[in-house]
């Protein structure tokens, strides 16, 4: 089905969009920009050059995709902007492009970007996150796969926030918040396993136990997160859930939180 564009677009004929779109007035969208199928876009959206947008995506009025990175290595590099499938990305939301040449900012899946969300330069983002009203993720982040991120939530650059974590609102940080944690506060601090977000995963309850405990390990021990490592292998049931616990903390080159 062809899509619907309004005549009061301001589209390069350079952009390639895809079918059954709606496009409404207002809208302006550059020369290099690819959209997929199924997308509608909303009134004063601006889709910039290096943007690469797939299918089922809504972006609401007031958002700005591909606008140039906040960065003071940029140099004028062709980079891009990756947005997967069916994100919903609200009002006034701001995702900027890579720095480097050929760099790009990744947004996944499924995700939900709530108004007035700022994705910086050169981050990644997996599937199924939620970002609140106003959350401030800075450049070169690690977002994996749903992230919730509650209002107000600010993420430091160069850090990384494991899968199904929880950053509650307010929060600051500059370090990496492991899978499967609730971190909140200021300074920030350790509120448990995630366990809604897990049981909605499918994580069983067993498992649910073993990672409290590689946990409780980690944050309620006297140790370097180096021995941590190696008490988890030790006395903890191994599991791809506690495997992906020690690739994060070896990984790490920010430090683990509350560490």
């Amino acid at each position: 089905m062809a899509s619907e564009i309004s005549p009061k677009a301001e589209i390069s004929p350079k952009a390639k969009i895809g079918n059954n779109c709606k496009i409404f007035p207002f809208v302006y969208i550059e020369d290099d920009v690819e959209i997929g199928d199924d997308c509608i876009v909303m009134p004063f959206v601006s889709i910039l050059d290096g943007s690469r947008i797939g299918s089922g995506n809504k972006i609401h009025q007031g958002a700005v995709i591909g606008a140039l990175p906040q960065d003071f290595n940029y140099r004028g590099a062709k980079s891009y902007v990756k947005i997967g499938d069916n994100n919903v990305i609200r009002e006034n939301v701001v995702i900027n492009r890579g720095t480097y040449k050929d760099g790009s900012t990744v947004i996944g899946n499924h995700n939900y970007l709530l108004e007035g969300t700022h994705i910086s330069h050169d981050c990644v983002v997996g599937t199924n996150c939620v970002f609140g009203n106003g959350v401030e993720i800075a450049g070169d982040c690690v977002i994996g796969n749903g992230v919730i991120f509650s209002t107000g939530a600010i993420q430091n650059a160069n850090t990384r926030a494991g899968d199904m974590s929880m950053i509650q609102a307010g929060c600051a940080f500059s370090h990496d918040v492991p899978p499967y944690v609730i971190a909140g506060g200021n300074p920030m601090e350790y509120g448990g396993p995630n366990t809604k977000i897990m049981d909605f995963a499918g994580i069983d309850k067993k498992v649910q136990k073993h990672i409290a405990n590689a946990y409780r390990l980690l944050f309620h021990g006297k140790t370097s997160v180096f021995d941590v490592i190696n008490q988890i292998k030790d006395q903890v049931p191994d599991g791809p859930e506690i495997q992906n616990i020690i690739t994060f903390l070896k990984d790490s080159k920010r430090g683990i939180m509350c560490k």
